[in-house]
């Protein structure tokens, strides 16, 4: 049942545009220029992501970074072609941006394990831990630039990769759990913010939630840029978070903008309105991003003059099997259970290294800070 205090009633209009076409040929009010707009932006953007990732799939000769990029690349499509819906059956916008923030914890996550990645290549016997036994203790980024961390800690690791996994948990939970409050008819997305609606509580988890993932992205990229040159990490990080940000502030813009310069008409109320203005620059946004993911995520950085193609389908299946994510959940789970119960392992320095000004330090396997191993207990890590 509806909470008629607090959210507005929805589009009840008779009259209804549900087709492109009518009787009398094609009328180009806005909302037919709307569709035109989006469905075009949309198909460039799907050419322009399907062009580079099948360039990778064709030179798939690094798997492990891949497999991640190719995840990261479906990003504005997916956005788009969501957006382009949710423009297009304006009614069921809410299930549809739903699903599509459900993608950017994916995203997120995927990023991740391709900084791991990338520095895991820049070490010896492609072992992270080589480049990251020699780093010194450091502050931590705005607004916790007062504290400092040593990334030698043997929980330290750990502790940043679960910051940005668990959005890849909490994020679907909490879209499944709005697309069952919004079918119910207690979400209230549209009206008055309040804790007496279900939107309330899942806007601040979710903001909550994503800060971590962010704020645990940049502590990474600050800890290992000078093992990131030469790998476009800031290009490729922008190309992510410049999506996540508009798609975020517009949408906040367009609400604020909703009784006072946006007004309801015939078809489509003021929130119906506002959520096509958000929707319809998602797509014409996501074209801009496509093409920067071009650059940010060069396939000339996998071709290997000389070599065969590779078959497309395999690479395309392994960006879609998110059994990493599911290994690298259950060994960060199953260290700080360990941790809680108080195992040597992973409280104690394993080895020391002496670094080149002479100073002995205590060096972690980071198998034990990423989930590749540790003292007597096996971690499972895809990227090693």
């Amino acid at each position: 049942m509806v909470n008629s205090t607090l959210c507005p009633s929805g589009n009840t209009a008779v009259v209804d545009q549900e087709g492109f076409w009518s009787s009398n040929g094609v009328q180009w009010d806005a909302h037919r220029i709307g569709w035109l707009i989006g469905g075009v932006c949309a198909a460039v953007t799907v050419a322009i992501t399907m062009i580079n990732v099948l360039q990778h799939a064709r030179h798939y000769n690094n798997p492990a970074e891949q497999r991640q990029i190719l995840r990261v690349l479906y990003m504005p499509a997916v956005y788009a072609v969501i957006s382009f819906f949710s423009y297009r059956f304006f009614r069921s916008y809410t299930y549809y941006s739903f699903i599509e923030s459900a993608y950017e914890s994916v995203t997120l996550s995927a990023f991740l394990l391709l900084l791991i990645e990338y520095v895991a290549a820049t070490a010896a016997g492609h072992n992270v831990d080589n480049a990251i036994a020699r780093k010194d203790k450091t502050k931590l980024p705005l607004p916790f630039c007062c504290l400092r961390y040593r990334p030698t800690k043997a929980y330290f690791m750990y502790t940043l990769k679960w910051s940005v996994l668990q959005y890849v948990i909490i994020r679907p939970v909490l879209s499944i759990v709005g697309i069952i409050c919004q079918a119910k008819g207690v979400l209230c997305e549209s009206g008055p913010w309040s804790f007496k609606t279900a939107n309330a509580y899942i806007e601040v988890i979710d903001g909550i939630s994503i800060t971590f993932a962010l704020y645990g992205l940049i502590i990474f990229y600050g800890l290992t840029k000078d093992e990131l040159k030469g790998k476009r990490p800031l290009a490729k990080f922008l190309s992510i978070k410049l999506i996540v940000m508009f798609t975020f502030y517009q949408g906040l813009v367009f609400d604020a903008l909703e009784g006072r310069v946006i007004h309801a008409t015939e078809y489509w109320t003021e929130t119906n309105i506002a959520d096509g203005l958000n929707a319809l620059a998602t797509c014409i946004e996501m074209v801009c991003f496509s093409a920067f993911m071009v650059y940010s995520f060069s396939v000339k950085d996998y071709k290997i003059p000389g070599s065969p193609t590779t078959r497309i389908g395999q690479p395309l299946l392994d960006s879609i099997n998110y059994s990493d994510f599911a290994i690298e959940i259950a060994g960060s789970l199953k260290f700080f259970i360990d941790y809680m119960r108080g195992r040597p392992y992973t409280r104690r320095p394993r080895v020391t290294t002496v670094d080149a000004d002479g100073k002995t330090r205590p060096r972690m396997g980071l198998g034990e800070a990423f989930g590749i191993a540790a003292t007597g207990v096996a971690y499972p890590y895809s990227g090693s």
